[in-house]
């Protein structure tokens, strides 16, 4: 048994080294293979820019500015005389009893105070409902600037009710009545679960007329699958699938046609990876000669958040939307 397990070892390693040597050899042909700047010339994406200002957009809600996915961070946001925000990110993860809430995790562990709550560890979100999850302070651990605890220790009456739990539905009735946002929304449920928040969410999104102002996203590929085939009208970003193969044809500049790809937005890691790197000019001139706008997170830095919007980038998500509308807009 032993022998064996070492042997699926070895092989895992050899796999990931012979991976990763491919995804150097991309890399080094992807960065001296020029793109030409070129027109696209079907239907014009709204999400590209051409005034060399990336949106600005709030990560969590402004994960950083105030606790993340709650309704001080939109109200941060929203209400701000200081900066603006162009987009809100923000993550749906289903209730026990089918309200999209917004949360990031699965479990409700790191952000509140769920554990103690309800005597247990790994509180999942699916498992509690939403009058359950409103009783918790979404502000728990919040770690401000100075690196103090502001919200910690609230129970009970003294919870605000911006530091509790909101669905999604709650939050439009707020954006909406301050301005038309535009919204990058990610459906944290995979399996049935998720095709079912799919269906709600998008059931939400036609009632409201709000189809054109949310982006779609989702980790799960067979999300991404169901979509595809049951909601063509979303805009849809790229899956982990669908970045990785366009990564792979941005490096080798192969001619794609517009009409094999399904996304219009490639939502992606700055320069994460380790060795995929496609926070360039080269990577998004690739992306906007076939239409397709280019959206990355997660951006905190003052110098990256600058070099980034000056490759022409089409949306900077940040945990500190403040600082980046300064940089970008200000």
């Amino acid at each position: 048994m032993l022998i064996k397990i070492l042997i699926a070892f070895a092989g895992f390693i050899g796999f990931m080294l012979v991976f990763n040597i491919f995804l150097i050899i991309v890399g080094l042909i992807g960065s001296v293979i020029p793109i030409k700047e070129k027109h696209f010339k079907g239907p014009k994406n709204p999400l590209i820019m051409t005034d060399n200002k990336a949106l600005v957009a709030a990560h969590r809600s402004g994960a950083k500015i105030a606790p993340e996915n709650t309704l001080m961070a939109f109200q941060a946001c929203a209400e701000s005389k200081d900066f603006d925000v162009d987009l809100f990110e923000f993550d749906l993860r289903r209730s026990k009893d089918g309200k999209l809430i917004i949360v990031h995790d699965k479990t409700l562990d790191r952000t509140t105070n769920a554990c103690e709550h309800f005597n247990e560890t790994e509180v999942y979100v699916e498992n509690k409902t939403y009058a359950e999850i409103r009783e918790l302070n979404l502000g728990e651990n919040y770690k401000d600037s100075n690196g103090n605890y502001p919200y910690r220790g609230l129970r009970g009456d003294d919870i605000p009710d911006n530091l509790r739990a909101i669905d999604i539905e709650e939050i439009f009735d707020y954006l909406e009545s301050k301005k038309k946002y535009l919204y990058s929304i990610d459906i944290k449920n995979g399996k049935e679960l998720g095709k079912t928040a799919a269906d709600e969410f998008h059931e939400i999104l036609k009632k409201r007329n709000m189809l054109d102002q949310v982006i779609f996203a989702t980790f799960h590929q067979e999300i991404t699958n169901y979509v595809d085939k049951t909601y063509p009208d979303f805009n849809r970003s790229a899956s982990r699938l669908d970045f990785f193969l366009f990564y792979i044809a941005a490096s080798f500049n192969l001619p794609l046609k517009k009409e094999w790809i399904k996304f219009n937005v490639l939502q992606i890691p700055a320069n994460q990876f380790v060795i995929v790197r496609p926070a360039s000019k080269r990577f998004v001139t690739y992306a906007h000669n076939l239409g397709i706008a280019v959206q990355y997170w997660t951006v905190n830095d003052a110098k990256e958040i600058k070099r980034i919007n000056d490759i022409g980038a089409d949306c900077i998500m940040s945990d500190l939307p403040d600082l980046a509308y300064k940089i970008i807009k200000g």
